[in-house]
């Protein structure tokens, strides 16, 4: 299998990481995706257009950890990773074809303020969310119950 190296440089975090555990042979380990995009410029003059690329990352153990705990939507990256085929057959017996990105580094542009003030704003939405939730506001569908 070739070995295919991927820089995706100055990117910013389309949504949130998302942080689960997979099985492997090794046990259980940490495994976080992500979308990032950045732009490209093409061309010169007025022809000129930008480009923009997302790709949807995994990063595994405590990369994927600290990824979780210190990334969130907007954030500022350069990631370098790999390629690999992810191809195989479904169930049926037909060939399905995939691309995975895995990361190797990601840098973290973001200051610890830029951060810190990221996360307490996504954990303020969290809880108004949650509030609105047990409490909705007059004229809001009320969730239906269960009668006995």
């Amino acid at each position: 299998m070739a070995f295919v190296r991927v820089e995706q440089r100055n990117a910013h975090l389309a949504g949130s990481v998302r942080l689960d555990t997979v099985t492997g042979r090794d046990g259980k380990i940490a495994r976080a995706t992500f979308i990032a995009i950045s732009n490209t410029r093409r061309g010169a003059g007025e022809q000129r257009q930008e480009e923009a690329a997302s790709i949807r990352w995994t990063a595994w153990g405590r990369q994927a950890e600290n990824a979780a705990e210190y990334l969130g939507k907007g954030s500022h990256v350069n990631i370098v990773g790999r390629l690999r085929n992810n191809n195989y057959q479904d169930a049926g017996g037909a060939d399905v074809y995939g691309l995975n990105f895995s990361a190797d580094e990601i840098d973290y542009l973001d200051s610890k303020a830029d951060s810190d003030a990221r996360r307490e704003r996504h954990t303020f939405v969290d809880e108004v969310n949650a509030a609105e939730a047990r409490h909705p506001a007059p004229g809001k569908a009320q969730p239906r119950t269960a009668k006995a």
